[in-house]
């Protein structure tokens, strides 16, 4: 089984401010720190440090060897990552006192995906093959159309929600993995339980993986329900925590783990990525994860 993870690659410029900017008003940020992002970058990473063999395709523009350098670091297979006319897609991200982010978004090079590039990297894929998406590149309905017809399995973070996106072909997806805001725009529920019940009823070859904060995760399909709590850990910064728990749910997936192991792997993950600085640079090891010695929040 391969695994590719056909995504965004930005820089994120991570501005650091007592609160987020509201309309009209000028705020002074107190730290300014660029670090290679992207949801599709850091679920990559994520995957890797999760000791998955994973293959990133995407295009970029000319800042490509800063990102080569973590990629090669965490052993991600780069043969799919071309260098684009367009700029390298960036994010602004604001980051409050207690830890919460805001994200402003350029998909730049990221939307520079025509059909015969996304032809020539599917081509090296077959059946059963696991294919990870988010909402950051262009072409997304071709890109999961083309993966349908080959077979492959997709897991989709439908991250960013958009109109282009409710017109992909969803059902096509074995997996979604979405957060509170997702899951209300996907299903039309705010009650958690509902959004999970109703998607599944949309979608029931699929299963769903709710993300809910400091609610923990919520999971169903057609045979399992399983939730899980979070982990009691300072807050430092949230930024990249939903990638951290996409990429080691990725790899319970791949290695074939009970969902309970899963969830419970993906939310330690998580919480360790929450209590550092960053994005990518805060997405921990699963060395990291396997020595971690968390108690889980209590209600």
């Amino acid at each position: 089984m391969k695994l590719l993870n056909f995504g965004s690659l930005n820089i994120d410029y991570v501005y650091h401010v007592e609160h987020f900017v509201r309309a009209g008003e000028t705020v002074q940020s107190y730290k300014m720190t660029p670090f290679c992002g992207g949801k599709g970058f850091n679920q990559t990473i994520a995957t890797a440090r999760a000791g998955v063999p994973i293959a990133h395709a995407g295009k970029i523009g000319r800042e490509k060897t800063a990102f080569e350098k973590i990629m090669r670091e965490a052993k991600v297979n780069m043969h799919h990552i071309v260098v684009s006319d367009k700029p390298t897609g960036h994010a602004i991200i604001q980051v409050d006192k207690t830890g919460q982010n805001c994200i402003l978004l350029y998909p730049g090079a990221n939307h520079d995906m025509d059909k015969a590039f996304i032809d020539s990297v599917l081509a090296e894929y077959s059946a059963g093959d696991l294919l990870l998406l988010q909402n950051e590149v262009n072409n997304l309905s071709y890109i999961m159309e083309q993966a349908h017809k080959k077979g492959m399995k997709i897991v989709l973070n439908p991250s960013p929600i958009s109109e282009e996106l409710l017109d992909c072909p969803l059902q096509y997806a074995s997996w979604f993995l979405v957060n509170e805001i997702e899951g209300e725009a996907l299903s039309g529920e705010k009650d958690p339980n509902r959004m999970t019940e109703v998607l599944l009823k949309k979608y029931p070859e699929s299963a769903i993986v709710l993300t809910l904060g400091s609610k923990g995760v919520q999971y169903r399909d057609a045979h399992t329900i399983a939730s899980h709590g979070v982990y009691d850990v300072e807050i430092v910064d949230t930024t990249g925590a939903g990638d951290t728990f996409t990429g080691y749910f990725m790899q319970g997936i791949y290695s074939g783990m009970p969902i309970h192991n899963i969830l419970q792997q993906a939310s330690i993950a998580s919480a360790l990525a929450i209590s550092r600085k960053g994005a990518s640079s805060s997405i921990p090891t699963m060395e990291e994860v396997k020595s971690a010695k968390f108690s889980l929040l209590k209600e």
